[in-house]
């Protein structure tokens, strides 16, 4: 998968910061957003190698999601030194910041629960699923303890230009996962990293290893 087209205007503009106050993401959240993507065993790009997806948008324009479970040497704690924010919520400090895709490497998404009550600067909030949310905002509040209690951190995010991603899934590059939200949150927030990927199998009734690489033969 290339990293080629930016979905949008907004998305592309790359802060030296990990989140932007500025940032504004406002899309269509249809088709196969709000559903996992595992990569089969055939996909050969490191990037996406074992990995598993959520994808918060996909229109005719093309795609975009984070990868939830390739937690990075970098935790919260660095981060917020990083961007100067003071942390006091302590129990955040040691969680990991995780690789969201090759895309804009330097710029923060943070995916997390559905929240009310609270507005964030710059949020997309995918109908019967997650929030993603890109502005710093979000952090700060995190880092007082008021912000969201299940969040998960990346740099980066995974993007597919128009009809890049539909291919891929018809080359048996991906198989997309409908699940429902409680399903997802207990996936992303509750499950080790490490586990996330045999737990979302695990939900289709598919075992990894008799998974074959080969399309058309899932």
């Amino acid at each position: 998968m290339t990293t080629a087209k930016k979905a949008s205007t907004e998305a592309s503009q790359a802060s030296n910061s990990a989140l932007s106050h500025e940032s504004s993401i406002s899309f269509s959240a249809d088709h196969l957003a709000n559903q996992f993507l595992i990569a089969m065993p055939g996909m050969v790009d490191p990037n996406f190698a074992g990995s598993v997806i959520y994808l918060f948008e996909h229109t005719e324009r093309g795609a975009m999601g984070l990868v939830i479970n390739r937690p990075t040497e970098l935790d919260m704690g660095a981060l917020f030194e990083k961007i100067e924010v003071k942390l006091e919520a302590e129990p955040v400090s040691e969680q990991p910041v995780y690789f969201g895709g090759p895309v804009q490497i330097e710029r923060g998404f943070v995916l997390h629960e559905p929240t009310t009550e609270v507005a964030y600067s710059s949020s997309l909030a995918v109908p019967g699923g997650l929030t993603m949310t890109t502005s710093k905002d979000v952090l700060e509040a995190v880092a007082t303890g008021s912000g969201p209690s299940k969040f998960l951190m990346t740099l980066g995010y995974a993007g597919w230009s128009a009809g890049q991603l539909e291919e891929e899934i018809t080359l048996n590059g991906w198989i997309n996962v409908p699940l429902s939200q409680q399903q997802m949150i207990e996936i992303i927030f509750n499950t080790p990293s490490s586990q996330r990927y045999e737990r979302t199998m695990g939900l289709l009734g598919f075992d990894p290893s008799h998974l074959s690489g080969e399309a058309g033969h899932a």
